[in-house]
């Protein structure tokens, strides 16, 4: 096999996915297997080039899950540094009396040109090495793993619900949503694997002073009783080659505990590590300043070495007026060329007639930057998938949402018009989060109270460091563009019947009849007007059933249209038709249908009023009509706080009346009729309305 072929094969799966065993058993081949002087030097080389090779792979990434095999590179680089100890040992104690050669130039480099060929000097360096590497940089990076994993687990449950609510407000997808949630559980077992694999480093330190100390006893032992040398020069030769060993081992083992320390230390945002620390160690020039001033006047005292303090002074100075200089020259705007234009002023046109806007959105000042596509506008992002789970959960295309600022707002409030009319109003604080209580909160966190603004739960704006705490303590937590993000979503379903305007009903059609074009010809308009079908759907969506069926809506239609033109009795046929739809939508996965229903004197009350008025809700006695609204206000209540939805059960002839009647003041109560129910579903009566009247 040539190299290009080998080199082919080892891209391969394949390739890949042997090579982990295959560094596994050379590993244990180097315990076990004798290996020349030669093979030494170039694995000794290996060794310390792959732990500069982790230590810049770790400065250069933004988050710890960039580096997610670290934990494993650490047992494999601490494995193949004490597999070269034993290697090395057994080198230096089969061949350390013929010279400090014996072991191989990269031993012998170490042993007498780092330490100058003095075995004190090179113990004591050996031994501030391992102190600095066991009790300093491992043990913090250990210990900063181990409180990153606790938080992270503790954290959990919140970043999940976060990811449900924005999943659910239409602001990610599946696939996005199931990415998070991996990513979640990918770094809580990051931070724990490097709890664990910290150890690692630690145990190869204690080895490494064992080995040197076993090296010097053992070298001593074999050199004067099997070699016969004398008792000095064997402490010489076999001294030098255990401390250069053993500083050949700790030197990269230093500098992969350096590489785990900046992993699990750094805060994770979209900068590597030197980019973090230049801009923020260098970009206050008054703090460079204040430090070249202090460092001037120590140079200044007697005795104190005065060039080397006065020359960084001046640099330190002279850094701090050219990063000032750089932050005055960006802030000061290019000052534009002053041209007058005097316009003469035009006659009106119908061009100065603005239509309204079926849906908007005003922001203040400090949320311009939320709806700014030069500044990544995340907030638009947001409405353009809003709108997309919108269409492919109602069934219709919402209209676009025009965005505009308002500076007579207060700077983060925002207001979301319907047709021009503000229908709803929210504080949005760009840079903190809302911390949502969703009941289940274990303490309280400092920051503004206020009320979740799409659905009026209690909340906390708290600031961005505390973002991690409020999720560990339960709270969902979403930023400032997600809780405007929600809030419009929340009004564009509350009012869905009123964005069915006469253009997107036609629209509807129009997609439709790509399918079916014979329908939709048979329908309009030699049956019904579209007038009469946006009624009809308008009827559908005020009472929150989906219109995404429009095949069996059209059909529908065209059956009885020939017997009614009235849109309500329109309406009441087609959601017969579609009552298993309706059924799932209210009672997801379940076979079990928990109602509420009507005591029989009242329903047979309600009916005779209904039958000898002929009308709706308002034919009903105001005393009856109270008591009603009572006790179906009390009942749904119950319902809600048991954790299902509130449903009210009647017949046919009543459905309409009372939804109507009863929608202002329970909005979230839905109206449903025997018919509407699919046999195959079993009911249960939780609450029954009127026993008490």
């Amino acid at each position: 096999m040539n190299a290009l072929s080998f080199s082919n094969w080892a891209n391969t799966a394949n390739g890949r996915a042997i090579a982990a065993p295959l560094i596994i058993v050379l590993l244990l081949a180097m315990i076990i297997l004798p290996l020349p002087a030669i093979m030494l030097d170039a694995l000794f080389s290996f060794n310390i080039a792959l732990s500069i090779l982790v230590l810049l792979i770790g400065l250069n990434t933004s988050k710890p899950l960039d580096f997610l095999a670290f934990p494993t590179i650490l047992l494999v680089t601490t494995m193949l540094r004490l597999s070269l100890n034993v290697a090395s040992t057994r080198v230096v104690l089969t061949e350390g009396h013929s010279g400090p050669d014996s072991a191989g130039k990269v031993i012998e480099a170490f042993g007498h040109f780092l330490i100058g060929g003095n075995y004190a000097v090179g113990i004591v360096v050996f031994i501030i090495l391992t102190i600095i590497n066991f009790i300093v940089v491992t043990k913090g990076a250990g210990r900063i793993a181990e409180v990153g994993a606790r938080f992270t687990l503790d954290a959990m449950p919140g970043k999940q619900m976060a990811i449900d609510a924005d999943l659910n407000a239409g602001l990610i997808g599946e696939e996005d949503a199931r990415k998070r949630r991996s990513e979640i559980g990918q770094e809580a077992e990051f931070y724990g694997a490097m709890d664990g694999a910290s150890k690692y480093v630690r145990g190869d330190a204690v080895a490494g002073i064992l080995v040197t100390i076993i090296n010097v006893i053992g070298g001593l032992i074999v050199g004067v009783l099997q070699h016969d040398m004398a008792f000095a020069d064997a402490v010489k030769n076999y001294t030098l080659l255990a401390i250069g060993d053993g500083l050949v081992a700790q030197i990269p083992s230093l500098i992969i505990s350096v590489a785990a320390g900046v992993v699990v230390s750094r805060v994770a945002n979209d900068q590597d590590i030197g980019t973090q620390l230049v801009t923020q160690l260098f970009s206050n020039p008054k703090a460079i300043f204040v430090t070249g001033a202090i460092i001037g006047g120590m140079g200044l005292i007697p005795g104190m070495p005065h060039f080397a303090f006065l020359l960084l002074s001046i640099l330190m100075i002279g850094l701090g007026y050219f990063i000032a200089a750089q932050k005055k020259a960006a802030e000061t705007p290019e000052a534009p060329e002053q041209t007058e234009i005097v316009a003469e002023p035009e006659e009106a046109s119908w061009n100065d007639v603005v239509p309204v806007d079926v849906i908007g959105l005003e922001v203040g000042y400090r949320l311009i930057p939320l709806v700014d596509k030069a500044q990544g506008g995340e907030l638009l992002k947001r409405i353009k998938g809003l709108r997309k789970k919108f269409a492919q959960e109602v069934g219709f295309l919402s209209p676009t949402v025009h965005i505009r600022d308002n500076l007579e707002l207060k700077p983060s409030a925002y207001r979301i018009t319907l047709k021009g009319v503000e229908i709803a109003s929210g504080e949005s604080h760009q840079g903190q989060f809302l911390a949502i209580n969703p009941g289940m909160v274990s303490g309280t966190l400092p920051g503004a109270a206020t009320t979740d603004p799409a659905f009026g739960l209690p909340a906390i704006w708290v600031d961005s460091g505390l973002r991690d705490q409020a999720q560990g303590m339960g709270y969902t937590v979403v930023d400032a563009g997600t809780v405007i993000a929600t809030h419009l979503n929340h009004i564009i379903t509350t009012n869905a019947a009123e964005l069915l305007g006469r253009q997107e009903v036609q629209q509807l059609l129009d997609h439709v009849g790509k399918e079916s074009p014979k329908l939709i010809e048979d329908l309009v308009p030699k049956m019904l007007s579209l007038s009469t079908i946006q009624k009809v759907l308008q009827n559908l969506l005020m009472e929150g059933v989906h219109i995404r069926d429009m095949r069996t809506i059209v059909e529908t239609l065209a059956e009885h249209a020939s017997h009614t033109q009235d849109a309500n009795d329109l309406t009441a046929l087609v959601r017969v038709q579609l009552g298993r739809a309706i059924v799932q939508q209210l009672f997801p996965m379940s076979n079990e249908l928990s109602v509420m229903a009507l005591d029989n004197n009242l329903e047979r009350l309600l009916l005779q009023a209904m039958q000898s008025n002929n009308a709706t809700g308002a034919a009903i006695e105001p005393g009856l009509a109270e008591t009603l609204a009572r006790q179906t206000e009390v009942a749904s209540r119950k319902q809600e706080q048991m954790g299902m939805t509130p449903v009210l059960l009647v017949p046919a002839q009543l459905r309409a009346a009372l939804s109507k009647f009863l929608r202002r003041a329970i909005p979230h109560l839905r109206v449903l009729s025997h018919e509407e129910l699919p046999d195959s579903k079993t009911i249960r009566v939780t609450s029954l309305i009127g026993g008490q009247a």
